[in-house]
């Protein structure tokens, strides 16, 4: 067998300007180094300190890793806190709840802008929406909907009350819909009632309807349904809603649900090319710590960059 070697062998390095440097969150070789010799020499510290800096805690955790059931690792054991609280009310309470969270640029061009305290204002309304149906913590949600500010909420609404949301990729077929309804024991389903793409209306509620028509889908008992081409769509009285009228009269403040820092925050399962779908499930304080510093550390954002995430999906 003959191997093929690269005939590339690049030597050169691209620093990058002194005024970059300046201003990144790792700043020099020197600084890369020195967090490198802190995790090494004591990384339970490291992570104790880093948790402490970043995440809001609403009681104090007692032990950073705990290892006892290896390999189901629990980081920052006893402590309790909230997702939702720590991407929004942190920044509304910190004065920045003018500033624009989300723009969104919908399939037809037309862009929507959110600030946090607005965003804020309508997941507290959608949270306090999902508790009037029964929806409490610990249950399971399943998320279908197109891309667009109404899924965000959606997803910080569920971590507001201490749901587990899984979101369905909105391309995926009634049966595998199915499917991940039943493995996650979902007993809400958001959805919309088409999404758009390339200038097409696919349905979305009519899969919902589909999918819950199929065996193993009876612990569904209700079906909320965002109005995003306002198409009209088959509504099933007693379990079927719309967002606008779940959202109706409710209150724009919502005390945000305390949950272990081990609590399940999202369930998000594979493609299911290679046989069933396995659900990976990501915990609360592990997951948003590593998330902050991803977003600090390897793409260096700052208090006022704007991040462009290319969606799989328009809406």
């Amino acid at each position: 067998m003959t191997s093929i070697e690269s005939s590339l062998h690049e030597t050169r390095v691209f620093p990058p300007s002194t005024s970059w440097q300046h201003t990144a969150a790792i700043s020099s070789m020197d600084a890369y180094h020195a967090l490198c010799k802190e995790a090494q020499a004591d990384y339970e510290g490291f992570w104790a300190r880093l948790a402490r800096e970043n995440l809001v805690f609403t009681k104090p955790f007692t032990q950073v890793l705990n290892q006892s059931n290896a390999p189901f690792y629990e980081w920052f054991s006893g402590g309790q806190l909230n997702v939702s609280a720590n991407c929004l009310d942190k920044h509304v309470q910190n004065g920045q709840g003018g500033r624009v969270a989300l723009v969104f640029e919908s399939d037809d061009g037309k862009v929507s802008k959110v600030s946090y305290a607005e965003l804020l204002a309508l997941v507290c309304r959608f949270a306090n929406g999902l508790k009037s149906l029964g929806v409490q913590k610990g249950d399971k949600v399943v998320i279908y909907m197109p891309m667009g500010v109404e899924g965000i909420a959606a997803m910080q609404a569920c971590a507001r009350i201490g749901a587990t949301h899984s979101v369905v990729f909105g391309g995926f077929s009634a049966k595998s819909l199915r499917d991940r309804i039943v493995d996650v024991g979902a007993v809400a389903v958001l959805t919309a009632d088409q999404q758009v793409r390339g200038g097409k209306t696919l349905p979305l509620k009519a899969m919902v309807d589909e999918a819950l028509a199929l065996e193993g889908c009876e612990k569904v008992k209700h079906v909320v349904v965002y109005q995003r081409t306002g198409n009209g769509v088959p509504m099933q009285e007693g379990r079927d809603i719309s967002l606008a009228e779940l959202l109706k009269n409710q209150s724009d403040t919502c005390e945000p649900t305390p949950v272990d820092s081990e609590h399940p925050l999202f369930i998000l399962y594979t493609s299911g090319s290679t046989g069933k779908p396995k659900g990976v499930q990501h915990s609360s304080a592990g997951y948003l710590l590593w998330t902050m510093l991803t977003m600090q550390w390897t793409f260096d954002i700052q208090p006022h960059d704007v991040f462009w995430c290319t969606p799989i999906l328009a809406g």
